[in-house]
């Protein structure tokens, strides 16, 4: 559920801790992603024994196409879409070049180096942030045992829904709402990292 996932973005960008990009090129602090900052992020997971959420996809004989590492996954905002493609030649490989998308997710937009990065529009940015007042994206890059979601026992999703009714001016709305309990937790904190970046270019927005 959407409110449940934004509970737990909000959580993870608060309590996780942060690396400040410094791979890129627009001369920020924190900078645009560069290659190196996607080796440094997978490093430092690999050196507090992060397990790998996919296996690696085998090299196929097939034009276009190259193997993918055993990876971590990252989350990171559609607005940073096009600096992505701007790291192909660079170690990016684009999810439709896969030699296979069979263990692909809908929203993975491709991979770099040991990271397989997922693009949603709901993931945190902070506006203005950076040295020089640009917005800053937190792509939180983690391992499968970094963080849990917690049912509180003994109570389940409710949907609340009353239709609507007219019986004169004042009786004319409909009630739709949601209920649940539940936490989220990081359970080892040394499996996840923000990696805290700019963008290399503007929006056209």
């Amino acid at each position: 559920m959407q409110a449940e996932d934004l509970i737990l973005r909000d959580y993870i960008v608060s309590a996780a801790s942060d690396i400040m990009a410094g791979g890129g090129s627009n001369n920020d602090n924190p900078t645009n992603l560069g290659a190196s900052d996607f080796s440094l992020i997978a490093t430092t997971l690999d050196t507090n024994n992060a397990y790998k959420f996919m296996t690696g996809i085998e090299g196929e004989n097939k034009f276009g196409t190259g193997p993918v590492r055993s990876s971590y996954f990252m989350l990171a905002s559609t607005e940073l879409q096009s600096d992505f493609d701007n790291l192909v030649g660079s170690g990016f490989l684009n999810q439709w070049n896969y030699p296979t998308n069979a263990s692909a997710l809908p929203s993975e937009f491709g991979s770099i180096y040991n990271i397989r990065i997922l693009t949603s529009s709901e993931a945190p940015v902070a506006r203005a942030a950076s040295a020089n007042a640009q917005d800053v994206y937190y792509n939180t890059v983690l391992g499968k045992q970094a963080i849990t979601h917690i049912n509180q026992d003994g109570f389940s999703m409710n949907l609340i829904y009353r239709d609507p009714y007219y019986s004169g001016m004042l009786a004319q709305n409909a009630t739709l709402a949601v209920k649940f309990a539940q936490a989220q937790a990081i359970t080892q904190d040394t499996a996840i990292r923000n990696l805290l970046s700019t963008r290399l270019t503007n929006l056209g927005v």
